[in-house]
């Protein structure tokens, strides 16, 4: 006789089904920011829905589960609010992550624009292990390495990341570095053997160097979401390959596509209990801050096709994920002049102050656009805009 929760929490709204005791399903949507209002919307969601004070804790033993998709991760990213990273290498191969491997997203664009580069600073050690997983050359710790790890602790960077060649085959050099900058007084040190077991060093560090920024982010949140539903309750997280898993075998580079994965994993399920699973299916899932898309074969079932690789903010990340794109134009999207026309995005209005048409001094965007057209019927959404977060 518990309660169980399902949340996904996206950068304007958090939308929320519920499962009460006797089986009565409550549907609820909040705006993720509010400013006079305090801590995680999707706590707020669910104490609102059990009339629980928003100072006061949930009991223990009232909630059974709760399955949440979140986009912090995604958003630490893009927003590039992750903690400062210092990156480990190979001597020779400073450049080798920021270099990439020279892929041109636009064939013929003059001025590339390129991503910057997630790492502060790079340090580069003495040591070679070859393919085979053989030692060539021992990992050596000298006085200049740690003049300079320990110069770097002063200025506050405590997240490292460690990128060796062919670690895959033998993280020897890895975790004998990791432990000695734990010593020395690193919070956080990712190895890429953690991340990643396959070879390709390239998008086997980029994985390290996002995983390193995000996920102190990341876990934070999730410590912050486990405490306020307490021991007994149990929390899994939608991953971008369309699994559920626990927070504590959770690696920050598997959430980047949490929030459309668990869209995709809904419209196959409402499909499939329709009688429409022998027809082809294309999902559209348009947030605040981006559209996501995707498309299904008829009788896939649940065999869906899993790419292996994951590419976001210029970054190419070695994770599982559905086959989901994306494009940085949602509901939030500012729509601006320039050079005698009008453009969309990608910045975002988001939740405060919002679209114009949520009366907080928000921009123009493609939400007022589609209200002015008569595309949106307000009249379905719920009192929870203007100034007071009280009016439809």
């Amino acid at each position: 006789m518990e309660w169980q929760f399902w949340i996904d929490r996206g950068g304007t709204f958090t939308d929320l089904v519920g499962i009460s005791p006797l089986g009565e399903q409550i549907v609820r949507k909040f705006l993720s920011e509010q400013p006079d209002k305090h801590g995680d919307p999707a706590i707020r969601a669910i104490k609102d829905i059990l009339n629980i004070k928003e100072e006061s804790p949930i009991p223990l033993g009232l909630i059974k589960e709760v399955r949440l998709g979140t986009t912090v991760a995604t958003n630490a990213l893009l927003e590039d609010s992750g903690a400062p990273v210092v990156l480990f290498c190979n001597r020779g191969l400073k450049d080798l992550l920021k270099v990439g491997d020279q892929h041109r997203p636009e064939l013929f664009t003059l001025k590339i624009v390129r991503p910057k580069f997630i790492a502060n600073n790079v340090l580069e050690v003495s040591g070679r292990i070859d393919s085979k997983g053989v030692e060539m050359n021992p990992l050596v710790i000298d006085n200049e390495l740690k003049d300079q790890v320990h110069q770097h602790l002063l200025n506050g960077e405590k997240t490292c990341a460690i990128a060796l060649l062919n670690s895959y085959a033998n993280p020897k050099h890895e975790l004998h570095l990791k432990e000695w900058l734990i010593r020395t007084g690193f919070e956080k040190v990712i190895c890429s053997h953690q991340v990643s077991s396959l070879p390709r060093l390239v998008p086997r560090g980029q994985t390290t160097l996002v995983e390193a920024t995000v996920s102190s982010v990341l876990i934070a949140y999730l410590q912050q979401i486990s405490n306020a539903l307490g021991t007994s309750t149990r929390l899994r997280i939608m991953a971008s390959s369309g699994s559920l898993l626990v927070p504590d075998f959770l690696l920050a580079k598997d959430t980047i596509l949490s929030g459309p994965a668990g869209g995709m994993v809904g419209a196959v399920a409402t499909a499939h209990d329709s009688g429409l699973s022998q027809k082809p299916l294309v999902g559209f899932d348009m947030g605040g801050t981006s559209t996501d898309v995707f498309y299904v074969h008829a009788d896939q079932g649940n065999n869906w096709e899993r790419d292996s690789e994951t590419e976001i903010a210029g970054q190419r990340l070695i994770a599982q994920r559905l086959p989901i794109h994306s494009v940085a134009a949602g509901g939030g999207s500012i729509i601006y002049e320039s050079g005698g026309r009008l453009r969309v995005g990608p910045r975002s209005a988001g939740a405060c102050p919002g679209p114009a048409c949520y009366r907080r001094g928000g921009p123009l965007t493609i939400t007022d656009a589609n209200l002015l057209l008569g595309r949106i019927q307000a009249e379905t959404f719920p009192a929870i805009f203007g100034p007071s977060g009280n009016q439809i």
